[in-house]
């Protein structure tokens, strides 16, 4: 018999959970600054863009979710309704980003705890927040789920204080962000946004909203999962879009100086100094490292999952899937997956930033067109018709979404620092993952598609 997780959380955990690795607090701190300074006061209409497309894409994980709440996550939905090459495929794509992504995120806490202990080396802090984090993974999930929550009230508290400091005196009205939207012109000038600049960033603020789709990673420890996972997902992007929408638009309509903040080498930090003083500003990075902990925790628990759902289903030479299909006689953890999965991110730490970016940004694209092409076939051949929520205006959703991650490939491809390497990359990945399908697991036949004996 296949190894089995036990179900243990109920809607509300899961929740806590997905929230955690979305990470509002850290998308605003980490993320929304690179919008800011790409798109000026557009910043506004980017993330209303992106909430949008966002719409789209948790409708499809919703009701792919709802027919296959696997620990496999997109690969083990894809695998079964589109096909077993390309569900290989967005295995492999997954789970080198995921690997690494853990690393990603894990380098933004010395960013933020350099406020209070000016000098401290980003990688080691990363490093040990990723110990951290794999330690209490490994634990049982239930205990997991009341962390992540505790961690996730702390995020939120920041991103309601930031909120009231740019409420309280709006230096400028909403009106203007939407109508008028401004960028540095340089020299302490701004200059108007163009709609290019704008759908531009529109594009990066897409990632600020990702991670809903984790809820899928917790389906097997989740009661009810066929009805829980999709109101899991559709709560998960509601409060991200208000926890992350919330607060960018305070900072932008509550700046003192647009110039200043566009000028700032950290925009936060400039805002709520400016705000509040350099007290507030330190409680509030402090709170930040909090939650991008919180964060890495989260990733660790849904990657280490997946990581998991490969062992089971025999992805790798025996040894290797045999041991990572193990669970925690007391815990109910997959516990040596997690711990790989830990120490692979912990090493990542070390990497060089820019590589840690060309690898991750782009894979998540070719994921998302995966799940919409997954969301039309499974319809056609009947491979969803369980699922417990279908969405509305089938197939507006998936349509529009591959027009928005077609146009997101566009501008990646013009960029030539970060996004054009980045998609070769992921070409790259996808081409030696489907290699390995064919070449390997199809001839031996050792590939095996498992799930909950429940299901």
């Amino acid at each position: 018999m296949a190894p089995q997780l036990q179900r243990g959380l109920k809607l509300l955990g899961t929740l806590f959970i997905t929230l955690s690795a979305i990470s509002p607090a850290s998308s605003v701190f980490i993320i929304a600054p690179g919008v800011v300074a790409q798109s000026g006061t557009g910043a506004f209409l980017a993330f209303v863009i992106a909430a949008v497309v966002g719409v789209f894409m948790a409708f499809v994980y919703a009701e792919l979710g709802s027919a296959y709440p696997l620990s496999g996550g997109e690969y083990a939905i894809v695998a079964r309704t589109f096909g077993r090459l390309p569900g290989f495929v967005v295995l492999g794509l997954f789970v080198v980003s995921q690997l690494l992504i853990i690393a990603v995120i894990a380098l933004g806490v010395g960013t933020y705890l350099s406020v209070l202990f000016p000098g401290l080396h980003a990688p080691t802090v990363a490093a040990v927040t990723t110990v951290v984090a794999t330690v209490l993974a490994v634990f049982d999930i239930k205990l997991n789920a009341w962390v992540t929550g505790t961690f996730l009230a702390i995020e939120m508290i920041a991103l309601v204080v930031v909120s009231v400091l740019g409420f309280w005196h709006p230096q400028r009205s909403l009106a203007e962000l939407t109508v008028h939207p401004v960028v540095s012109g340089g020299n302490g000038t701004v200059v108007a946004a163009s709609v290019g600049l704008i759908g531009a960033a529109s594009a990066v603020a897409l990632f600020a909203y990702n991670g809903y789709g984790a809820a899928v990673y917790l389906g097997e420890e989740t009661h009810d999962a066929h009805r829980g996972i999709a109101k899991t997902i559709l709560w998960a992007l509601g409060i991200t879009v208000a926890a992350e929408l919330i607060p960018i638009t305070a900072v932008l309509l509550g700046s003192p100086s647009l110039p200043g903040l566009f000028g700032a080498e950290n925009m936060m930090d400039y805002f709520i100094t400016a705000r509040a003083g350099s007290v507030v500003n330190d409680v509030i990075s402090l709170a930040v490292a909090l939650a991008i902990l919180n964060a890495v925790l989260a990733i660790v628990l849904v990657t280490g999952r997946m990581v998991f759902s490969t062992g089971r289903d025999a992805a790798w030479p025996s040894p290797i899937s045999r041991a990572l299909a193990r669970i925690h006689p007391r815990f109910g953890s997959p516990w040596v997956a997690t711990l790989a999965t830990g120490a692979i991110g912990t090493g990542f730490c070390f990497a060089d930033k820019t590589f840690l970016l060309v690898v991750t940004s782009t894979t998540i694209i070719a994921v998302y067109a995966a799940l919409c092409v997954s969301t039309m076939t499974g319809r056609r051949n009947g491979s969803t018709a369980h699922a417990a929520y279908r969405m509305p205006w089938f197939p507006v959703a998936p349509i529009l979404a591959l027009v928005a991650i077609g146009y997101v490939v566009y501008q990646n491809f013009l960029d030539p620092e970060i996004g054009r390497p980045s998609l070769l990359v992921t070409l790259g990945i996808a081409v030696v993952f489907g290699l390995y399908y064919l070449l390997v697991l199809r001839r031996k036949g050792e590939w095996e598609l498992q799930g909950a004996a429940d299901e």
